[in-house]
């Protein structure tokens, strides 16, 4: 099997369980945060729902420089917002993975900081990590929600709020 109908039902079904976390998120409490540390409910949530237009990035470019493209999240307030900003990041990131060619995804791609390189990667590397990314922050947003005693959809079955 090619990589990328396995990279496209892989975005489908992880997006089913991003959209049950998404739309749980009390729109009270987008100011809210754990920790000093830690990003507020809104960040989180907008930085999940944005995820997967790095699916387009990893296709259409060479890379990311953070010291020319200063990271600038979108602002939302609202979980309706939220839902049809992840649907449009969603949209976006499906729509360049159908169009991709497999030669594609063993083009190198650079994550930097200037001359600071932070990884190198192929076009596939990044798909990878981002689906990481999307798991590994919607179980962060997970703990949050959790804290705030929001019932917990399941991911890979059912959730301890799940009868």
């Amino acid at each position: 099997m090619s990589m990328i109908p396995m990279f496209l039902k892989e975005m489908e079904q992880e997006a089913q369980t991003t959209r049950k976390m998404l739309e749980r998120v009390p729109d009270e409490k987008y100011e809210w945060q754990p920790h000093p540390k830690s990003m507020t409910v809104q960040r989180l949530a907008t930085h999940i729902a944005e995820l997967p237009t790095w699916v387009s990035m990893g296709l259409t470019t060479g890379g990311l420089d953070f010291a020319v493209t200063p990271y600038q999240p979108e602002v939302i307030t609202n979980t309706a917002d939220l839902l049809e900003y992840f649907e449009k990041c969603l949209s976006d990131g499906r729509a360049h993975l159908e169009k991709a060619r497999e030669e594609q995804l063993s083009e190198p791609w650079i994550l930097r900081n200037g001359d600071h390189i932070l990884q190198n990667y192929t076009r596939a590397d990044v798909i990878r990590m981002t689906y990481c990314q999307i798991v590994h922050h919607r179980a962060q947003l997970g703990v949050f929600l959790r804290l705030l005693d929001v019932p917990i959809p399941g991911s890979y079955g059912p959730s301890a709020d799940e009868h």
